[in-house]
């Protein structure tokens, strides 16, 4: 027993240590502090022995513990910067063992003496008083609810924030913790200011302005140079007074505290105020009661009412007149519903005042076409019709309105129409329709709607019926036989029925002599048939239409489809010599029956319309002719991108022989647009029926007619010869060229064109072409010879003359050498009334002299006004041209540039002139001074590719053309060509834009986006190196916003909108960005507008393969010609 109380006899034993831990144990509930109390206690029942050892062993565990919390922290220092992911909690509970260690040292260090009796590694909480506030324990049990919720219970979130990685509880300086509670200030945010574009700066610059006037002044506008300030006036200063003693109140002000009124000069002055904040108001009240007065007094103008409509969209942006307050103006404000209705109104009163005329009645169907359904507005467009049966341009705009009603659009309703339009407007002309007389140019229109019409039917696909209306009219026209002259076109058209359906060979097919004597046959008891059979006749073979089975679907049938509309345009009909039936046609739709083109089938009389009519049909056959479309379907035939290609003038831009380039594909022809076609020419049954059609035509024609119709067709085979040398076939070309010298020899040998100048210049452009310079050279020599002393005087001779210089000249390259003598010594031969003679190598200067002088004198007679007033010569100002060519080259040859130049700003200022254009037809002056702008343009490009010279003559010599004639296409070329090596682009898109707002032409916006484009491409070569890599080095600029802006402008312009060219460039665009979705319905916006347009389905099946079944069908759904059906190709691939 006394060995078991040793204890009581220690010396560090106290008694009240003992009572107060007793007392302490009973008290604790928490099991950590009783097992805390319980280890405190085993460690003091040890003995003295071992407490030493104990003592010791903490010491070095001390040091070691110490160490290894210096190694920890660094550690953690490392991994706290290495890694900043580390979460809140991982750092709380590193925290709280940081905390335990340093109030486990704390504690050990401040106890001192009072916890000597305790274990120096734990201490009691009833001796730490001042830290039992501060201490707090971890839980770690797990909370289920955390894994049942989504979140956590929004009570055990924090609502403070940590900005610092301290410990909590240590430190209240260094913790920095941020509550949610606390009054912090958030940042200021900086707004920016908005643009122009934000939805707020749009609001702001659609409200009205505010009307400012400033006093009228007794000095006049620019009699000084500064402005003057307006000063108040002395009388109106305050005086100081009772009510006023420091002066600072106005005298309205003084005279209300003296409970006095404003006097009368003040109420005047203020009404005057009102009245000049409302003086604009007032001025468009003014004239609303200017138009109203006029319309009153003469209800017949429709001029007035016209003007009366416009100013509506002027007036309807103001507040209403109507209204006596600002606030109701706020309250009524105009949306575009209420300026229709408006303008409704007006135009509904100004027909009742003027119930003939078309105009007022065409603006309101075009204001219908906003808000009403289209049934309706084609209701009224037929009631229209009805009631103006002879008025061609009202037709035109029907026609055009229901070709482009997508909803309702259908080929063979629109055909139909087509036709019912030639048979009324025929009947007018006849004079059978008694209740309508005929317009002024009812002829000519009919055969802009003829025209348009097989137009119509190409970009369908019905090439068949485009070309058997051609053959039958041509025939109708040329070949009627005297019998039937003098009855109306109805009973024409029914004799000619029976001719149609005989089977003879029509105009362009072997064997075809016509309507007349097909008639007088017919008389004398019909054709005596031999049928001799052909020895040059084999069967064509076909070619292999799928060349490769492996290639996807759509591939294979756009190519099928193309090869088959090239080779089959022709309508078929059976041959009777292979027995052939109607049932043998494997596609019925090649068939063209009379019922198809009957009703439009027109009857023409002026000699003019009879070869245009003949030009119109050989360029549709892809023969270039001088004639261009009509202006009134120019733009619904633009389907080609053939206008951006330069031709022949970046190879050679001297060179005035340039081949007519519109834009509109010829039949047969549907190559996709980026690609564009390797063909030349037309298959063979193709060139046969070209070859028999100008066989048959010659013979028709006399004159300078007959010339026209040789150098067509020998133009025709040049044209296909440059197709050679741009596709680089040597094989074709020289295939090509044989035929086209076989023709040029035959055509010369006929008697009427042996002396025709005009073909001897062709053959000889022909042989330089194919690299035959001496060949060429001796066919001029001789064709120069032949004319005699003819010279500047005759103008064909004139042209030969001007062209030989010009390639002599480009064969010079620089203005040095030997062959300047020989261009010099050509154009100084024109200039001489002797006889030419071949260039021997010797020119005299007093020649040069004798030239120059005879140049400038003949210059100043045909720029003179007794001469320019004659105007029985129609080819004064073709004659001016040529002069003006000739000369100018000779003085660039002789004497520089600057010479050339200054000849053609001598001739650009006097065909300016006021009397000049007033002496000289339209007709013939328009040309000269177009013609005279294109060789300025071309003199001056060839001398920038040959010598060192500035490039802003040549842009300001373009940019006047243009601004007189902005649907030159020559002339756009040449200036988006020169323009592509600008690097500032501002001022050719300020004149591009202000050429837009002059005109109504589609030339401007077709040339300004390819000139954008243009310098995307180049852009776009800068920044991409050879292996595909981007490289920023030039800024884009927003080139690719613009360029869609161009083109959403474009296609609302009344012209665009209905352009299949302007919509096949914006989807190619917008498929080159890769947005296939946008692209998508960029396509259906472009068939809401032009349905009829089969090359637009066929780009799109290019450009969306995935839709081939879809396309398909809708195309069969508009009645659009498919060659291919689906089941067809795939029977082809599974052969």
């Amino acid at each position: 027993m006394s060995a078991e109380l040793n204890w009581l006899t220690n010396p560090s034993f106290c008694s009240e240590d003992a009572l107060r831990l007793h007392q302490h144990a009973l008290d604790v509930t928490d099991p950590d502090a009783e097992k805390s109390t319980v280890q405190s206690t085993t460690s003091h029942l040890e003995p003295p022995g071992e407490i030493e050892a104990c003592e010791s062993f903490e010491k070095s565990a001390k040091k070691r513990k110490k160490k290894k919390k210096r190694e920890h922290k660094k550690v953690k220092k490392r991994k706290r910067s290495k890694d900043h992911s580390t979460s809140d909690s991982e750092l709380d509970s590193a925290d709280v063992r940081n905390d335990r260690n340093n109030e486990k040292g704390g504690a050990e260090l401040n106890l001192g003496d009072e916890a000597s009796s305790v274990n120096c590694s734990s201490f009691w909480l009833d001796d730490v008083q001042d830290l039992r506030t501060e201490l707090f324990i971890t839980d770690k049990k797990p909370d289920p609810a955390n894994w049942q919720y989504k979140s956590l219970y929004r009570g055990n979130i924090a609502r403070y924030k940590r900005r610092s990685n301290f410990c909590l509880g240590i430190d209240l300086k260094r913790q920095h913790i941020i509550w949610e509670s606390s009054a912090a200030e958030k940042k200021p945010s900086h707004k920016r200011p908005e643009r122009y574009f934000t939805k707020g700066g749009r609001k702001l610059l659609s409200m009205d302005g505010i009307p400012i006037t400033g006093k009228s002044q007794d000095s006049q506008p620019g009699s000084t140079t500064w402005i003057p300030i307006l000063q108040t006036d002395i009388d109106d200063a305050p005086t100081t007074s009772y009510v006023n003693p420091l002066g600072i109140y106005d005298p309205l002000t003084t005279l209300w505290l003296q409970g006095k009124g404003p006097p009368e000069h003040d109420s005047l002055k203020q009404q005057e105020m009102q009245e000049r904040s409302e003086s604009g108001i007032s001025c468009l009240m003014t004239k609303m009661e200017e138009y109203n007065r006029k319309v009153r007094e003469n209800p017949r103008d429709v001029k007035a009412w016209m003007d009366f409509v416009s100013f509506q969209d002027e007036f309807m942006n103001t507040p209403s007149c109507f209204t006596m307050s600002e606030g109701e103006w706020q309250m009524r404000k105009k949306s575009l519903k209420l300026v229709l209705e408006k303008k409704l109104a007006i135009l509904e009163r100004a027909i009742e005042n003027n119930p003939n005329s078309v105009d007022l009645k065409l603006a309101r169907l075009k204001l219908c076409m906003e808000f009403w359904e289209p049934s309706a507005v084609m209701k009224e467009w037929q009631k229209l019709v009805f009631l103006h049966p002879n008025d061609p341009v009202l037709w035109q705009k029907y026609l055009l309105f229901c070709q482009s009603q997508f909803s309702t659009f259908v080929v063979s309703k629109v055909h139909s129409l087509y036709g019912k339009c030639l048979s009324t407007l025929s009947a007018v002309q006849d004079g059978s329709m008694v209740s309508h007389p005929a317009l002024p140019g009812t002829e000519e229109a009919m055969l802009a709607i003829f025209l348009q019409q097989c137009h119509f039917l190409r970009q369908a696909g019905h090439s068949e019926k485009a070309v058997s209306l051609f053959q039958a009219l041509i025939d109708f026209t040329f070949f009627k036989p005297d019998s039937v002259k003098d009855l109306p076109t109805r009973g024409q058209v029914e004799f000619f029925e029976p001719f149609w359906d005989s089977g003879e060979p029509r105009i362009g097919e072997k064997g075809a002599k016509g309507w007349k004597a097909w008639m007088h046959q017919q008389e004398k008891g019909g054709w005596v048939v031999l049928n001799p059979p052909d020895e040059d006749e084999e069967d064509a073979e076909e070619e292999e239409e799928i060349k490769n089975k492996s290639l996807p679907k759509w591939q294979n049938w756009l190519h099928v489809e193309r090869s088959r509309e090239a080779r089959h345009w022709l309508p078929w009909r059976p041959d009777k010599t292979k027995k052939q039936t109607v049932d043998d046609c494997e596609d019925p739709e090649r068939q063209v029956l009379f019922d198809d083109l009957g009703p439009s089938l027109i009857k023409i009389s002026s000699p003019d319309l009879h070869f245009q009519l003949v030009c119109s049909f050989l360029q549709f056959l892809g023969v270039p002719c001088s004639c261009s479309l009509l202006p009134s379907f120019l733009y619904l035939a633009l389907d080609e991108n053939s206008i951006f290609d330069d031709g022949q003038h970046s190879q050679r831009p001297l060179n005035s022989f340039d081949l007519p380039l519109f834009g509109v594909s010829c039949i047969g022809h549907m190559d996709p647009l980026v690609q564009g076609g390797s063909h030349v020419g037309h298959p063979k049954e193709g060139e046969e029926f070209i070859q028999n059609f100008f066989h048959r035509m010659l013979p028709l024609f006399s004159g300078k007619e007959k010339s026209d119709l040789s150098f067509f067709w020998l133009q025709y085979e040049i044209s296909k010869v440059i197709q050679c040398l741009k596709i680089r076939n040597k094989k074709k070309l020289k295939l090509q060229s044989k035929k086209s010298k076989k023709l040029a020899k035959n055509l010369l040998k006929a008697p009427d064109n042996r002396n025709d100048v005009s073909l001897w210049q062709l053959y000889a452009y022909l042989e330089w072409l194919l690299g035959n310079v001496e060949e060429a050279r001796k066919v001029f020599d001789m064709s120069l010879s032949m004319a005699g002393a003819a010279g500047l005087r005759n103008l064909q001779v004139c042209k030969l003359g001007l062209l030989y210089a010009e390639l002599e000249t480009e064969l010079l390259g620089a203005p040095k050498g030997r062959l300047e003598c020989r261009a010099v010594h050509i154009l100084m031969s024109l200039a001489e009334k002797i006889p030419y003679v071949p260039y021997s190598g010797q020119i005299l200067s007093v020649n040069i002299l004798k030239a120059r002088k005879t140049y400038q004198h003949l210059l100043q007679d045909y720029l003179s006004e007794g001469f320019i007033s004659d105007q029985e010569q129609a080819s004064n100002s073709s004659h001016l041209v040529g002069i003006v060519g000739c000369y100018s080259l000779f003085q660039y040859l002789t004497l520089g540039i600057d010479s050339a130049v200054s000849i053609y700003r001598e001739v650009y200022e006097k065909l300016k002139d006021k009397k000049l254009v007033e002496g000289l037809s339209s007709h013939n002056f328009s040309p000269a001074l177009e013609a005279v702008t294109r060789m300025h343009a071309s003199l001056l490009r060839y001398h920038m590719k040959t010598s060192i010279y500035p490039l802003n003559p040549l842009r300001e010599a373009l940019l006047e053309a243009l601004k007189m004639y902005p649907s030159n296409q020559s002339l756009w070329r040449a200036y988006i060509q020169i323009q592509s090596k600008s690097h500032n682009a501002s001022k050719a898109r300020r004149f591009f834009d202000s050429i837009r707002r002059m005109t109504k032409s589609l030339e401007p916006w077709l040339f300004a986006v390819q000139a954008e484009q243009m310098r995307k491409k180049l852009i776009d070569s800068v920044q991409r190196g050879a292996s595909g890599d981007v490289y920023a080095t030039i800024p884009e600029t927003g080139l690719t916003n613009r360029i869609k802006a161009l083109f959403e402008h474009a296609i609302e312009t009344e012209n665009g909108a209905h352009c299949p060219l302007l919509w096949r460039l914006y989807i190619d665009f917008m498929v080159s960005l890769g947005d296939k979705e946008k692209s998508k319905g960029l396509f259906y916006r472009a068939l809401q507008n032009c349905p009829w347009t089969k090359v637009l389905y066929m780009d799109a099946i290019e450009y969306f393969p995935d839709e081939l079944q879809e396309i398909l069908d809708l195309m069969a759904e508009k009645e659009l010609r498919v060659r291919v059906p689906v089941e067809e190709l795939e029977l082809l691939l599974e052969d």
